[in-house]
């Protein structure tokens, strides 16, 4: 009784991996990030369709089932199951982190932060869409975000480019939506990437006081270790001050 009462005090982590895009060491890396970033205690869960070769400390659990068919162009819609109620086991506070990031300080004023969801301000859109990469909600919380998902998938489809739009849609039309300070989340490509030139290549930096920095697009952690950047005008020396986080 005394060890199911301390496992419901815990925090969870909850990260995603499905197809073959993210090796299994991203997932354990990101495990490792967040062991060490974290001074609470907490769950490490991976949703998955392949649990093989994830750290044994990892809890994994299936992808939950949604009821529509999501053929067609990768636009991030399995995430949405997150919202399934309930969700396994899991209770209380889950922050949802996706595994193209680094963990360069202290998440735990990411549980204290107050609000129902947070999430990440878009750095590029205007109006009040997040970016789904570091979000926390409680677990069991909107299910009526996901039924109507799930009921209007053929209209929703067309009306929002991907998951987090319909998500912060919804969210924001509920009045629930709240967003991490800007310092907290960091873009690499916006905020690491030092004052542009296409004739040489640019230093790049860890902005004061982030928590995170995401890697949303090219390139993912590991090209940018290698200076890969993906795109021919966006020319950087190999970030190697990555491998002091990532591992």
């Amino acid at each position: 009784m005394q060890s199911e009462e301390m496992s419901n005090k815990k925090i969870n982590v909850l990260c995603m991996k499905w197809g073959t895009k993210y090796s299994p060491e991203y997932v354990n890396t990101l495990y490792s990030m967040v062991n060490r970033n974290l001074l609470r205690s907490f769950r490490f869960i991976c949703l998955t369709d392949d649990p093989s070769g994830l750290n044994e400390k990892i809890e994994t659990f299936p992808i939950p089932e949604l009821s529509i068919n999501l053929s067609g162009p990768e636009r991030g819609w399995n995430k949405l199951s997150v919202f399934t109620k309930p969700l396994y086991d899991i209770k209380g506070k889950v922050l949802c982190l996706d595994l193209d990031l680094i963990i360069t300080g202290s998440l735990d004023e990411l549980f204290d932060q107050p609000g129902d969801v947070l999430i990440i301000k878009d750095w590029i859109k205007r109006d009040g869409t997040g970016n789904s990469s570091v979000y926390r909600f409680e677990a069991g919380s909107h299910a009526d975000v996901l039924d109507r998902f799930q009921n209007s998938f053929d209209t929703i489809k067309h009306m929002y480019r991907n998951e987090q739009e319909y998500l912060s849609s919804a969210l924001l039309e509920k009045k629930v939506l709240s967003y991490w300070p800007d310092r907290w989340c960091r873009s690499f490509k916006r905020h690491c990437i030092k004052s542009f030139s296409f004739l040489i290549a640019r230093e790049t930096e860890v902005p004061n006081d982030a928590r995170i920095i995401v890697f949303h697009g090219k390139p993912d952690p590991h090209e940018a270790m290698a200076g890969e950047s993906g795109k021919w005008y966006r020319y950087f020396k190999p970030a190697s001050w990555i491998g002091d986080y990532w591992h």
